[in-house]
């Protein structure tokens, strides 16, 4: 308790130590010069506050100014540099249409269905993401399951893996080549390359894709006016646990006309210790690169190209049967925006996208090496693209209508050479080739419309419908795949999605939302076409199922943000947040153990029987998310986090998989120009409501402290230290794999890192 309260204090004094001066301004409408209370004004720096009844406002800000941003609703933002003086400033604003944009990356919280935008400032995150999943680390109500250090997959109220719509820059795809998931989509792109995450949190909307439990857009960082001309920045990592490094370098070229941006990352990561000093291995090493080329032919017309390619080496991973030797991915996307179209027709995009992933895993650091040499090459292709055209047919009325496209194809195959049975040592080792993917595809074809209508000039309708046509075959079948689904041809699925939405804002610091969405999903590759591989938790063989049905998410949420100004004892704002869902499932897609099938491999290897994958009749989840905050003496802020998801398979009289306990965060924050300082206390809770034929076990609970603090000592330098898990806890998240197939580690979860120091250092130019 005394550490927080010295904490608390360092941050006050180092607060005081910055001097600011007072701004008082004055907001009116443009037309009757009006008062506009209640408008909301933000400084560059993050400082903000609210006009008063007559349009007045004060604002700190630095002696040498900032640029402010007011906004209203149903008013034009206005956004001014202004500098301090002795007279009171006046602000003209706008009306401005209730206007509905088209396009994801520039949505709107007003306008937009259960949406949510959260900026990536890695820079003050200090500490070096593995992969672009630890940018979901801290978001409220996010999880994150963890094979190892590399092989790391977003969760978002328990619904992960393809039942999570992840994209980027709002719609390129990269699928994973390893059933094991070794390479996950968020080990392709550059953490770095992210400049915000964008998401939606059910399937309430029908225009990204087919979509079960919600979207995520990474948007990767575009030049804008202010970065025309030569930059660019070089920046480099470490930390002490693992002795990790990163290094990262950014060049681009921006004018009116066109702007080209380059960038290269290199991470070397070593096995890290857990609260125990037990060294887990983790360690991995990877070279990424990309080069984005865009051209604006016109003001509102724009073509751009984006390649990148990633090369995993030599990964350990504490939680899957083997390792990776080399991970090669290579994605290429081409978009083309055109709006600001004056008749009914006011805008067109275009996408095509081409993703292909070269895995290669081997047991060679594994005790099962003195048995069975084991090497497996696989790979995936993933292809698609867009057309959605925007419509204005009245007044009020906007359409987005279009047809996507989603090609992915899997091949490979598992070398295996036995070099000891049952009967001891073979004097000549056997060998034996196992179809992994038993070359296979999945298309889905997609036409969607989707509508917004404002009711009033304070609610917004959303609806939408979506049909998806998918096409699945498997064309090398193995023997007994084929011997057990005798039927096995090509298969055509019809499926129907959509939602209905409604967005109420009561002022300018109240939002109410209420949404339905109904999400449907045809199984992915694994739950079709894997044979007798260890694809899961535990140690069980899984057995896919070509003849499952699509699953279906139905969706109920009802949610509300606002926010108080504080007038008074150094109090400036007060945030609060809640969401609340239920959904219940149709076709729920699990693997159950089928005592009709027996081990393939090692036959007499515990458990002897395997999984095959099913649908479950009778399955739901509810829970929610809420967030409080207060903004006080002008650069600080503190803010409470809670989400909790609960979960259950009827069926089976259990949990349904992967469902995170309780988490608590506490957010203790300051904020200046040139100094920054965070601290992060997370209590997770105990998790007993687990899905024991999934293989999980009881979690206890944990609590962790992170603190973050950064500096700008120079023009264009930035320096940043982090100490994670100050007080070197030993823990483990509910979500993470038990070890598998290591000498010295018996079944259990993988421990996350104890104690990490961790430096920063950024140059920009």
């Amino acid at each position: 308790m005394n550490f927080k309260y010295l904490l608390a204090s360092l941050l006050f004094t180092i607060g005081q130590l910055s001097m600011a001066q007072n701004f008082d301004g004055k907001v009116l409408d443009s037309q009757n010069n009006s008062p506009l209370p209640q408008a909301h004004v933000l400084s560059q720096k993050g400082s903000a506050t609210y006009t008063d009844a007559n349009g007045n406002f004060q604002l700190s800000i630095p002696e040498k100014g900032t640029t402010v941003t007011i906004s209203y609703m149903g008013y034009k933002t206005i956004q001014q540099f202004i500098s301090p003086n002795n007279t009171t400033n006046q602000f003209l604003m706008e009306e401005e249409p209730f206007e509905v944009h088209g396009v994801m990356v520039t949505g709107n919280a007003k306008i937009d269905p259960v949406f949510a935008a959260v900026t990536n400032d890695y820079v003050k995150k200090i500490v070096q993401p593995r992969n672009v999943a630890d940018l979901f680390n801290d978001l409220n109500g996010f999880s994150l399951i963890k094979r190892g250090n590399y092989a790391i997959d977003p969760s978002f109220r328990a619904t992960q893996y393809e039942q999570l719509n992840v994209q980027f820059d709002g719609g390129t795809k990269a699928m994973h080549a390893c059933p094991n998931r070794m390479d996950p989509i968020t080990t392709h792109v550059i953490p770095e390359e992210i400049e915000r995450i964008e998401i939606i949190k059910g399937p309430y909307t029908v225009r990204y894709g087919a979509t079960f439990g919600g979207i995520v857009n990474l948007v990767t960082q575009k030049p804008g006016i202010d970065d025309y001309g030569i930059s660019g920045s070089v920046q480099a990592g470490y930390e002490s646990n693992g002795n990790s490094l990163v290094s990262m370098a950014r060049l681009q070229q921006a004018t009116e006309k066109y702007d080209v941006v380059g960038n290269v990352g290199f991470r070397d990561f070593g096995n890290y210790e857990d609260g125990d000093s037990v060294e887990i291995p983790s360690s991995f090493r990877s070279l990424d690169y990309g080069l984005r080329v865009g051209y604006n032919f016109t003001e509102n017309q724009r073509l751009q190209a984006h390649w990148r390619q990633s090369y995993g080496r030599d990964v350990l991973h504490a939680g899957l049967p083997m390792d990776t030797e080399t991970d090669d991915s290579s994605i290429f996307s081409l978009d083309y925006n055109l709006n600001g179209l004056t008749g009914v027709l006011k805008g067109l995009d275009a996408k095509v996208y081409y993703s292909y992933v070269d895995h290669l895993m081997t047991n060679a650091q594994r005790p099962t090496f003195m048995m069975v040499d084991a090497v497996s090459s696989v790979d995936a292709v993933t292809a698609g693209g867009k057309l959605e055209l925007e419509f204005k047919p009245s007044e009020k009325l906007t359409l987005f209508t279009g047809v996507d496209m989603l090609h992915i194809a899997r091949d490979g195959q598992r070398t295996r050479l036995v070099k000891q049975n049952a009967m001891g040592t073979l004097a000549t080792p056997m060998e034996f080739t196992d179809k992994v993917w038993q070359d296979s595809y999945i298309n889905d074809f997609g036409l969607f419309v989707e509508g917004k209508y404002p009711i009033s000039n304070k609610t917004i309708l959303t609806a939408g419908l979506r049909y998806d046509g998918v096409i699945s075959d498997i064309r090398d079948p193995e023997a007994d795949f084929a011997a057990l689904y005798t039927d096995l041809d090509k298969r055509t699925e019809h499926n129907i999605s959509g939602t209905a939405s409604i967005k109420y804002a009561l002022s300018s610091q109240f939002l109410m939302e209420v949404a339905y969405g109904r999400g449907v999903r045809s199984a992915n590759m694994v739950e079709r076409f894997i044979n007798h591989f260890s694809v899961g938790q535990d140690s069980y063989e899984y057995i896919g199922n070509p003849n499952l049905d699509a699953e279906i998410n139905n969706q109920f949420e009802v949610g509300f943000k606002g926010k108080i100004p504080l007038e008074a004892n150094g109090f400036d704002q007060f945030n609060y947040g809640s969401s609340f869902y239920y959904s219940f499932y149709e076709n729920y897609i699990v693997a159950v153990i089928d005592p009709t099938q027996s081990r393939k491999f090692m036959p007499m290897q515990e458990p002897t029987s395997v999984k095959v994958y099913r649908n479950l009749n009778d399955a739901y989840k509810t829970g929610f998310e809420v967030n409080a905050g207060v903004d006080f003496l002008n650069n600080f802020n503190f803010t409470t986090e809670l989400s909790y998801v609960y979960a259950k398979n009827k069926d089976l009289n259990e949990s349904l998989p992967l469902v995170p306990p309780l988490v608590t965060r506490f957010k203790l924050g300051f904020e200046k120009e040139k100094f920054w300082a965070n601290a992060n206390y997370t209590l997770t809770s105990k998790q007993d409501n687990i899905a024991s034929s999934f293989g999980e076990t009881v979690t206890d609970g944990y609590n962790v402290l992170d603190i973050r603090l950064g500096v700008v000592p120079f023009k264009n330098i930035t320096i940043g230290v982090a100490a994670l898990n100050v007080f070197d806890i030993t823990y483990n998240n509910h979500l993470n794999f038990s070890y598998n197939n290591q000498t010295d580690f018996d079944s259990v979860p993988i421990n996350d890192p104890g104690r990490n120091l961790s430096a920063f250092v950024q140059y920009k130019f």
